[in-house]
């Protein structure tokens, strides 16, 4: 009968196919070794988290904070007097912006939709719906 000759396309495929098996298999073995280690991980011994503790106290104080406590905290803007203009925009829930500049102008559509920290001091809230404008040196 008929001799069968190989298919150089079907040599082809198969080889491929294999080698796609071997590198999922190699990745899933990476990604496993991987995930162990990371649970083998040791704990930092208490005088490391006194020693964080430390260095963090020692982190500088903004010269302004602001967190927005509002859904919306319309136009809040940040400049350096006579100079640049460091934030002009709403903010939204939970978003924090700081400042270190040696002098700031600020600026608050709505002086009660914000916390503002003043070189580490919080500054009393503002009446709703009211502009407030203030200057922060850093001390």
């Amino acid at each position: 009968m008929g001799r069968h000759r190989s298919d150089p396309m079907g040599i082809a495929r198969l080889a491929l196919a294999v080698l796609a098996v071997v590198g999922v298999v190699g990745l899933l073995v990476l990604g496993g070794r991987a995930l162990i280690t990371s649970f083998d991980t040791p704990q930092e011994p208490p005088e490391a988290l006194r020693a964080t503790a430390k260095a963090s106290a020692s982190v500088p104080v903004p010269t302004v904070h602001i967190v927005c406590a509002a859904d919306t905290c319309p136009l809040v803007t940040v400049r350096v007097p006579g100079g640049d203009v460091l934030q002009y925009r709403d903010m939204t829930r939970g978003e924090e912006v700081s400042y270190f500049e040696p002098e700031l102008d600020v600026v608050l559509t709505d002086a009660s939709s914000v916390r503002v920290t003043a070189n580490g001091e919080p500054r009393a809230p503002g009446e709703p719906g009211k502009r407030e404008a203030f200057t922060v040196r850093d001390r």
